[in-house]
């Protein structure tokens, strides 16, 4: 609001000095409320369209009128607000990394020559065996937490063995999720354990890159609703952060909006042996395609053009083929006819001395042809899933 008055005053001040102004451009700014909770969060938005609207009328009319010049013509700039909701990312799950806790070490299996345990794997022997019977689930936490510092300390100096930390470590994190667990079945809810919640979440992999296709996520921080599309009818069990395929340790996204807010797990299904599991990112309508850099050569996902009919059926009315291989590299100055010369003359080598054989060779120059003619994400009838 007040910079909408202080820019009409200028306004103002340009039509008495005689500069003939006819418009005024309030630029961008207006909200997107991305975790819909209609807050003042930054990821959300406190006010609505109208009183927007409103606000920037009001300024600019009471102004000039104060001034007793002419109403300007108005024009905003309010792209990702116009944008934001007109595209969905869709990308599968191929793989998943979770931490099993189904081999609990027992005494016997980390005693050594009959010595004694050292006093810190005792004491998370004692732990787990307290977590559910012991009321004091975050009381708990905090033994097991003292007695793995002491455990790492002890290694240090030769005290622990590589064979018992390796076991005092499987017992911490089954001890973490007994813990996470018992809480949940309490009903509990204690800040200190969304860090842990997060350590032993799953790491779904997702067949796309953060950098080339949602880089407002990495760059600067945006968050944006992402929820299965399968399995709506059935209640997600597991928690997950989601990581690309790049080789970045970067790309990541462990900030999600849920009916809680914003927070730093996602809840999805487990995976199913041989059936694909999907993810919808909404709202990436907003510069997300515009601002990929090819990061690890990852080009372009296909795309589709979809649309509501008159009846309300959904109409798809164009399919735009993602960049292959060959189109990445060459935009990189590689070109993929001098590297498949180069690979022609080694296969010939190796034929003659001996290495491989002809039919070897044959597929090899087969196989790196057609790769260069494909996709640069996972394909799921590819050889390599």
């Amino acid at each position: 609001k007040n910079g909408v008055t202080e820019l009409t005053h200028i306004y103002c001040e340009l039509m008495r000095l005689g500069a003939g102004v006819e418009i005024i451009d309030v630029g961008g700014g207006l909200a997107v409320d991305y975790d819909g909770t209609r807050s003042n969060a930054n990821t959300s938005m406190n006010y609505s369209l109208d009183e927007y609207a409103l606000d920037v009328v009001y300024r600019v009319r009471t102004a000039c009128d104060e001034a007793g010049v002419d109403h300007p013509r108005l024009m905003t700039e309010s792209g990702r607000a116009m944008t934001a909701h007109a595209s969905v990312l869709i990308v599968d799950v191929p793989e998943v990394a979770r931490f099993e806790a189904d081999v609990v070490p027992t005494p016997e299996t980390v005693e050594q020559n009959g010595d004694e345990l050292p006093t810190p794997i005792t004491d998370l022997f004692d732990a787990l065996d307290r977590v559910r019977r012991d009321g004091n689930v975050l009381g708990v936490y905090h033994d097991a937490i003292a007695a793995r510092d002491q455990m790492q300390q002890l290694f240090g100096l030769g005290y622990v063995t590589l064979p018992q930390r390796a076991a005092g470590e499987r017992l911490f994190w089954t001890i973490g999720r007994a813990v996470l667990e018992e809480a949940r079945a309490r009903d509990e809810e204690h800040e200190e354990l969304d860090a842990l919640r997060e350590l032993l979440c799953d790491h779904y992999i997702c067949n796309f890159s953060i950098f080339q296709s949602l880089p407002d996520s990495w760059a600067i921080g945006q968050v944006f609703p992402i929820v299965p599309l399968h399995r709506l009818d059935e209640e997600p069990t597991r928690i997950c952060i989601l990581h690309d395929v790049t080789c970045d340790s970067d790309g990541k996204i462990d900030r999600f909006v849920t009916g809680e807010g914003v927070q730093s797990v996602l809840p999805v299904h487990p995976l199913r042996e041989g059936e694909r599991y999907t993810l919808g990112i909404f709202m990436v309508g907003a510069y997300q395609e515009i601002l990929g850099d090819l990061h690890n050569l990852f080009g372009d996902q296909h795309a589709a053009h979809v649309r509501l009919d008159a009846q309300g059926r959904i109409r798809i009315d164009t399919v735009v083929e993602g960049e292959t291989v060959r189109e990445v590299l060459e935009y990189v100055q590689i070109e993929p006819s001098r590297l498949l010369e180069s690979l022609e003359r080694d296969a010939e080598r190796a034929v003659d001395e001996g290495l491989l054989s002809a039919d070897e060779a044959t597929l090899i120059r087969a196989r790196v042809r057609k790769a260069f003619d494909q996709y640069t994400y996972l394909r799921a009838d590819s050889p390599d899933g």
